[in-house]
């Protein structure tokens, strides 16, 4: 590479221009290419979204210089200018690579001997002209012509929607399904652009339909803002929006009125890009997207299909708890055997309680049980952090959800996953941990890909946050009574010394938390101004707590601070960059690395912010890939020359380009959200301010439950009550409950004529 672009790891701009010398990899969905590009002096390896390149072709390309993880330097293109070949070698390898069918190496240096520089040019416009070539035929003439002109129309259509600032991969998607006719069918309607099989933003339409000076009111605009919507309300949670709400929304959005609104509603629902649901005994109407509503119709016909799968006598199990006891030395309390006999009779069941109630040693003998009966059991959960800690409570095996199914992900970050009903999951009994973090549409590709015979064993605590996906899905299982649920309750004598399992179960039951004991495991620390607050907190952590003889904590290792919103005094950034300067101050000897939130040096305590399967790692001698939303590490060294971190996430070593630093955040503190489905040996956390949205029960049961052997909260007593008084958080829009309920009822009353419809 030039020296300029070597000597620093901040993204810069580039403009580099050469002929393509091989196209390394296609993806012919989206347009996105690796290839060599031929500079004046080097050659350098490209990517991005070229659409049809060839060797031969010539590119302009701006953009910045990459170190990948594991092809290494690349030149990463943001936005690509193709120049045909202009000389007679280039043009020949241009048509010899294969891309006009029917033009082999051979037959391009005949072309190219008769025509010169003008071959192409003859090719586009005068494609009969080929009958000049010696052997050529009529019918391999019009052969020739025939693919020439797909090739020639689809580099018009790329270079015409990027004159709009389209990128190419939505150009190529609109050939794709339109053909060369897609120029005049997006000026009519540039809205079709939103489809799912293109792709494009919703607001990005918006600027290409002024240009086309497309009315506010037309159908094509106001059905794809329904869309908008409905998409945009899946981060609210919502797989679905009343109609009401919907409509108020949408009329206020695209500025119509509710005639507009209507009739574009009804087109839609006619072209089934929307489906529209009427609960039970309600005459409101739930509109849901397609793909959504099919999801919980799924999950509620193969519930119903898997809930009574080779029921079995559950008293003909006594012996083998008993067995169980023995061998682990424990006497089972009756709920806890309850759950052993309905996971080995039923086809299906949800074990859930809170902290202390003794879920995992539950979990640990069905798990014994499946076994001695030859059952091969599969345990997965929702993230990395949530399937190792499962993993070393039970001491078995747990994979991601994602890597159980061996997800696969195109580079403009769509998925699919491997296993389904075609290519079912080889095991007999499949566990899922942290069952409140797994969202609707995660659920239905799991129960696709189990065979029916499979039993499912659901484990949570419905208490905590609900997914950050679309759907509140384990809370409705359990309300919706559409399997067997065992609730451990109690709470066992060693946990009952602990303040903080008894202070979780206060607030669960509404109820104040006791902060007044000073000996325990649960502090509380009145503070009512945020600077007050921030420097205690901040102590504590750098100083207090590791210097205390009863804890000896490590500040990065062993303490999280939690906190409930990232913003503000007390918020997550802010506490990040306090903690940093005082644990890891910038020095001479210590490199560091800008992204736009942060200063990275070495030593930092660091989280990767989204899943990225491409990462590559090792760990005792054993190679992976794959770092996940919420992964903890630390900063072992910064290379600034070659523009790469070296990062230890709990064993797992990996490089990371400096310039995909930008997925990492500092983690000295994290929201709970992030510290779901982890736990921490100490917790820390501050409790001031309005954020009023975040100020609710199930967000602070959440934060308290990922504390082991120490809680520590900073504020005021109003805003603990204000929080445990406040239960109504996370009412999200489904009608999976009301799916379920139907479904039980029409199998218990087996009345095939009942009036009441699921459509409307």
């Amino acid at each position: 590479m030039p020296e300029e672009k070597e000597k620093t790891p901040k993204e810069e701009i580039h403009q580099i221009e050469g002929t393509i010398e091989h196209v390394l990899f296609r993806n012919e969905e989206n347009g996105y290419a690796a290839l060599t590009l031929a500079l004046a002096d080097e050659l350098v390896t490209a990517t991005g979204e070229f659409g049809d390149v060839e060797a031969g072709e010539r590119l302009r390309l701006t953009g910045d210089y990459v170190t990948h993880p594991r092809y290494g330097m690349q030149f990463r293109a943001e936005t690509c200018e193709r120049m045909l070949p202009n000389t007679e070698e280039s043009i020949r390898r241009y048509l010899s690579s294969g891309i006009i069918k029917g033009i082999g190496d051979v037959l391009a240096r005949k072309i190219v001997d008769v025509f010169g520089v003008q071959t192409l040019d003859i090719m586009e416009k005068e494609p009969h002209r080929l009958m000049e070539v010696r052997g050529m035929s009529k019918k391999k003439c019009r052969q020739i012509a025939s693919e020439a002109k797909h090739i020639f129309e689809l580099r018009g259509v790329v270079a015409y929607f990027e004159s709009y600032g389209i990128r190419s991969r939505y150009a190529i998607r609109a050939y794709r399904t339109w053909g060369s006719d897609c120029q005049d069918i997006i000026a009519d309607n540039p809205y079709l652009l939103c489809d799912e099989e293109i792709g494009l933003d919703f607001r990005s339409a918006e600027g290409l339909a002024r240009e086309f000076h497309i009315a506010m009111d037309s159908s094509s605009r106001v059905g794809a803002g329904i869309l908008y919507l409905l998409r945009h309300n899946l981060n609210n949670g919502h797989t679905c929006l009343p109609l009401d709400r919907l409509s108020a929304a949408a009329m206020k959005f695209l500025e119509i009125g509710e005639s507009t609104f209507y009739d574009a509603y009804q087109q839609q629902r006619q072209e089934e890009t929307i489906v529209e649901y009427i609960k039970s005994g309600s005459a409101r109407e739930f509109v849901y997207l397609k793909e959504y509503y099919d999801a919980e119709r799924f999950i509620t016909d193969r519930i119903g299909v898997m809930r009574d799968f080779g029921i079995r006598d559950s008293s003909n199990f006594d012996e083998m708890i008993a067995n169980a006891e023995k061998e682990s030395g424990m006497t089972y309390a009756e709920l806890q055997k309850e759950a052993i006999r309905s996971a080995l009779s039923r086809g299906l069941l949800i074990l859930t309680g809170g902290p202390g109630t003794g879920k995992t040693t539950t979990l640990n003998a069905i798990i014994s049980c499946f076994e001695k009966q030859g059952n091969q059991v599969v345990i997965a959960a929702p993230t990395g952090r949530a399937a190792k800690r499962v993993a070393d409570l039970t001491g078995y095996d747990a994979r991601t959800i994602h890597r159980l199914l061996e997800v696969q992900f195109d580079p403009d970050g769509s998925q699919k996953f491997n296993h389904n009903e075609e290519n079912p999951l080889k095991c007999d009994v499949l566990i899922v941990d942290e069952m409140s973090m797994v969202d609707v549409l995660l659920f239905s590709h799991l129960l696709r890909a189990i065979r029916l015979g499979c039993k499912m064993i659901l484990v949570g605590d419905s208490d905590q946050l609900p997914s950050v996906g679309a759907g509140n899905l384990l809370q409705t299982l359990i309300s919706s009574g559409c399997m067997p649920v065992v609730e451990l309750k109690e709470i066992f004598r060693q946990a009952q010394q602990s303040l903080i399992v008894t202070n979780a179960h206060r607030i669960v039951h509404g109820e104040m938390p006791d902060i007044m004991q000073k000996n325990n495991d649960f502090f509380f620390f009145h503070r009512t101004e945020f600077d007050q607050a921030a420097v205690l907190l901040v102590d504590l952590v750098c100083r207090r707590l590791p210097a205390a003889p009863q804890y000896r904590f490590d500040p990065v290792k062993d303490i999280q601070v939690i906190c409930p919103s990232r913003q503000g005094t007390l918020g997550v950034i802010e506490m990040n960059k306090s903690l940093q300067a005082r644990l890891n101050p910038p020095a001479a000897d210590k490199a560091q690395v800008r992204s736009m939130l942060y200063e990275f040096r070495e030593g930092d305590k660091v989280m990767q912010t989204k899943n990225n399967y491409d990462i590559t790692w090792s760990k005792d001698g054993e190679n992976g890939e794959g770092i996940f939303n919420g992964d903890i590490g630390v900063i072992r060294s910064i290379n600034r020359r070659r523009g790469e971190a070296v990062i230890d996430f709990e064993g797992r070593v990996t490089v990371y380009p400096t310039t995909m630093m930008e997925q990492l955040e500092l983690a000295y503190a994290i929201t709970v959200h992030k510290s779901q489905g982890s736990e921490f040996e100490a917790v820390v956390m501050p409790l001031l301010g309005k954020y009023e949205k975040l100020s609710y029960r199930k967000l602070l049961y959440t934060a308290v439950t990922r504390a082991k052997k120490l809680l520590i909260i900073i504020g005021t007593p109003q805003k603990i009550e204000q929080m445990v008084n406040n239960h109504q958080s996370s009412n999200r829009y489904s009608c999976l409950r009301d799916m379920l309920e139907r479904s039980m009822k029409t199998e218990t009353e087996h009345d095939p004529d009942d009036p009441e419809s699921i459509f409307a």
